[in-house]
C-alpha cells in the first residue's frame, strides 16, 4: 500500500487547518475587520519605501508606524466607515497614499448605501484633484491630468460599486432570512391554532360528559345532601366550558381535531401508493394514551411521511411509536438519498431540542446546501416541534448514521 511522504501530510493537514481557521474567520466580523485590516496594511507596506524617498520626508520606521494606524481604522469599517474615509484622504493628502482609500470607499458603500457611496467618491475624487493641481504631486502618481484620472478614478468608483454590490447582496440576504423567520413564525402559529382547536374538542368533550353525568347523579339525588354538590358540579363543568369556548376564539368552526393512532395505517398506506413504503410498529401501550398525545403523534408522523416522500421517494420510512418507562418516543427515520452528504453531528434544523422552542433558521448564499434533505427542515418541523413541546416533550431532527431521524419524547398520559 502506497504512503504518503510525512511532508505532503503536514502540508495537508495544514491547508486543512488552515481552511478551517478562514470560514471560523469569516464568520466572525471582528475577525473579519481585522484581517481586512492587516491585509490593507500588507498592501500599503509595499509603499514605505517609496514614502521614506520620494512622497515625504518621513523615515521607513516612522511610514510604517503611520501607515499602521491608518489601516487600525478599519477596524471601525462598520459602525463608523466615515472614520477610516476621513483618515485615507489626510493620508492622500499627505503621503499621497491611495490604498486606503480603496478600502474605505468599498467599507463605506457597503454599510452606508449607495448615497454614502456616491458622496465619498466625488469627495475622493474632489480632494485628490485638488491635492494633484498642488505642488508635490509625485509624478508616480499621475503626472498629467488624464494619468491622474486614469489613476484615481477608477480606484474610487470600483471600490465604491463593489461596496454597493456587497450592501445589497447583505440587504437580499437579510431580506430571506427575516422572510424565513416569519414563514416558521406562522407555522408555529397554525401549528398553535391546531393544538387550541384539539384542547377544545377533547377537553370540551369532557367537560359536556361531567356536566350531564353531574345532573343525572343530581336528579338520582334528589332530596338527600348530595343533591346540592352535584348540580355545583355540574354548573362548575358548563362554566369551565362556556370559559374554554371564550378562551379559544380563533377556533375554525369547521375544524375537526387531529386523528390518533388509529389512523396511523391509513396514513402508512398513502405513503405506499406514493412509492414510499411505511415500516409502521405502535406499542398496544399507546393506544391508551391521552388524544392530545395521539393527535401529537399523528401530526409527526403525517409531516414525516409528506417529507420523506417529497425528498427520499422510494426509500423504506421506519416509524416506531414506543411507551417505556412513563415516557412517549416516536421515531421516524429513512435511509439519505443519494448525493446526500450526511452528518455525525446531530443537526436541529427548524426544530426544538430539549426544553427550546423552534427557532427561525435560513440557509444563507455563503453556505449553500448541495442537496435537500430527504425529511424537509422548513417550516414543517417547526410545528412538529412546537406540537412536541407544547406537550412538554424534547424534539431532534437531522442525518445520523447514513439515515435521517426524526425523534420526539415526550411523558406518556394515559386515559383514565
Amino acid at each position: 500500500m502506497y504512503d504518503r511522504p510525512a511532508a505532503v501530510t503536514a502540508l495537508s493537514q495544514a491547508v486543512a487547518a488552515g481552511r478551517r481557521l478562514a470560514r471560523r474567520c469569516t464568520r466572525e466580523p471582528r475577525a473579519l475587520d481585522v484581517l481586512t485590516a492587516l491585509a490593507c496594511l500588507a498592501l500599503m507596506a509595499l509603499d514605505v519605501p517609496g514614502l521614506a524617498a520620494a512622497d515625504n520626508s518621513l523615515s521607513g520606521v516612522t511610514a510604517a508606524l503611520v501607515l499602521t494606524a491608518g489601516a487600525a481604522t478599519l477596524l471601525l469599517r462598520r459602525l463608523v466607515p466615515w472614520v477610516p474615509y476621513l483618515v485615507a484622504l489626510m493620508l492622500l493628502g499627505w503621503l499621497h497614499e491611495l490604498t486606503l482609500a480603496q478600502f474605505a470607499l468599498y467599507s463605506l458603500a457597503r454599510y452606508r448605501g449607495r448615497v454614502a457611496a456616491a458622496t465619498g467618491v466625488i469627495g475622493y475624487i474632489s480632494f485628490a484633484y485638488v491635492m494633484f493641481n498642488l505642488p508635490g504631486w509625485p509624478v508616480h502618481r499621475g503626472d498629467t491630468l488624464a494619468e491622474f484620472l486614469s489613476l484615481v478614478v477608477p480606484i474610487g468608483a470600483l471600490a465604491a460599486g463593489v461596496g454597493v454590490a456587497a450592501n445589497r447582496q447583505d440587504l437580499v440576504r437579510a431580506l430571506q432570512a427575516q422572510r424565513a423567520e416569519t414563514e416558521t413564525l406562522h407555522a408555529v402559529q397554525r401549528e398553535r391554532d391546531r393544538i387550541a382547536r384539539d384542547v377544545h374538542d377533547f377537553v370540551g368533550r369532557e367537560l359536556t360528559l361531567l356536566s350531564v353525568r353531574s345532573q343525572v347523579l343530581a336528579r338520582r339525588a334528589a332530596g338527600s345532601p348530595h343533591e346540592e354538590g352535584f348540580e355545583e358540579l355540574s354548573e362548575t363543568a358548563r362554566s369551565a366550558h362556556r370559559l374554554l369556548n371564550e378562551i379559544i376564539i380563533q377556533r375554525d368552526v369547521a375544524g375537526r381535531p387531529t386523528p390518533g393512532l388509529e389512523a396511523l395505517p391509513d396514513l402508512a398506506e398513502s405513503s405506499r401508493r406514493a412509492g414510499s413504503p411505511v415500516d409502521l410498529a405502535v406499542d398496544a401501550a399507546a393506544y391508551r394514551l391521552s388524544p392530545l398525545r395521539q393527535a401529537a403523534v399523528h401530526r409527526v408522523v403525517q409531516e414525516c411521511l409528506t417529507n420523506a416522500a417529497k425528498h427520499a421517494p422510494g426509500a423504506v420510512v421506519e416509524v416506531r411509536v414506543t411507551v417505556r418507562e412513563g415516557r412517549l418516543r416516536v421515531s421516524v427515520r429513512n435511509a439519505l438519498p443519494a448525493g446526500t452528504p450526511g452528518d455525525p453531528e446531530e443537526q436541529r434544523p427548524g426544530g426544538t431540542v430539549g426544553e427550546r422552542r423552534p427557532a427561525a433558521t435560513g440557509e444563507t448564499a455563503d453556505h449553500p446546501a448541495a442537496t435537500p434533505p430527504p425529511v424537509s427542515a422548513g417550516t414543517g418541523t417547526a410545528g412538529m416541534g412546537e406540537r412536541v413541546w407544547t406537550l412538554g416533550g424534547t424534539f431532534s431532527a437531522g442525518p445520523r448514521a447514513g439515515h435521517y431521524e426524526v425523534t420526539a419524547d415526550l411523558p406518556a398520559a394515559e386515559q383514565p
